[in-house]
């Protein structure tokens, strides 16, 4: 398996983490929805964080759906994963071509703008779980940071992050998700406050040839790493043509008619993997009925 994410724990159950590697899902949406370098690295990131936290969910069925929407021009960005580590996403628009930040790193802080982030967790419930916190940097793994701290009052260390070619495919991605535990020691607080500030970026440590493996004994070994998991991950849609079919039903008999008495054939676009679906006027006639 080539993207995957590992989930271990640490310091007797003190600590959780996740680490994952993503360079082929991240190319994948790239590929598909033809974005640009810094649209790429907004997507790429979230992609990244929504499949860790999708692995975080216990039922088979829950479906997790984060989306950041801010008043820069990217127009948004949504992901959904579900709890097996796959995930799907778009950008409002792929094309945006803006300057590099003060850093002379890709802005998508700048692209995503000040606004909020949104959490939807679908659990089977009657209504799903949606908490919306403000965005604070809109760079993704700092705001799924707060989300954590202020939602669900996690401490948390996220880093994301994605790294371009020369032409602008996608050479590194990949991030991680450290978690304290209620029962925390204060040491292995400042230790760990520490051992995090030391790190320049995961796409660094992914240059370097580091897995996930070695990422999580890089940051925390010295705390006993107990390794549970290692699951694929992957870029992954569900759409059909009978799921857009039920989508054109719901418009209603009058709308149908419509499109009917219109006399030309309709094509629904999905948003999370552009693929296109075509109704003939005869379909629609059969929908009708």
């Amino acid at each position: 398996m080539n993207d995957y994410i590992v989930r271990a724990t640490a310091a007797g159950q003190q600590i959780r983490v996740f680490a994952a590697t993503t360079r082929e899902m991240v190319e994948h949406a790239r590929e598909i929805h033809n974005t640009s370098p810094v649209a790429t690295a907004a997507l790429g990131r979230l992609l990244t964080g929504a499949a860790m936290m999708g692995l975080m969910m216990k039922g088979e069925k829950d479906i997790l759906t984060v989306m950041m929407k801010g008043d820069g021009p990217i127009n948004g960005v949504t992901v959904t994963a579900d709890s097996h580590a796959n995930v799907k996403g778009y950008v409002g628009n792929p094309e945006i071509v803006i300057p590099p930040n003060y850093l002379g790193k890709l802005d998508v802080g700048g692209a995503i703008g000040y606004g909020t982030m949104t959490v939807i967790k679908d659990l089977g419930m009657k209504e799903p779980y949606v908490s919306q916190v403000a965005l604070t940097t809109s760079e993704v793994a700092e705001d799924l940071t707060y989300y954590f701290a202020s939602s669900e009052q996690v401490p948390s260390a996220v880093a994301l992050g994605v790294l371009m070619e020369k032409n602008n495919t996608v050479k590194q991605a990949g991030g991680f998700i450290i978690q304290l535990m209620p029962f925390a020691d204060d040491k292995i607080v400042s230790i760990l406050e520490e051992k995090i500030a030391k790190i320049t970026s995961v796409t660094d440590l992914l240059e370097k040839g580091m897995t996930p493996e070695d990422i999580i004994n890089e940051i925390l070994g010295e705390f006993g790493v107990e390794f549970n998991e290692k699951v694929p991950t992957g870029f992954q849609c569900n759409c059909s043509k009978e799921r857009v079919e039920k989508v054109l039903l719901s418009l209603g008999r009058k709308e149908l008619q419509d499109m009917i008495h219109d006399g030309e054939d309709i094509e629904l676009n999905c948003h999370f993997c552009n693929s296109s679906y075509r109704f003939s006027i005869d379909e629609i006639k059969n929908l009708i009925q």
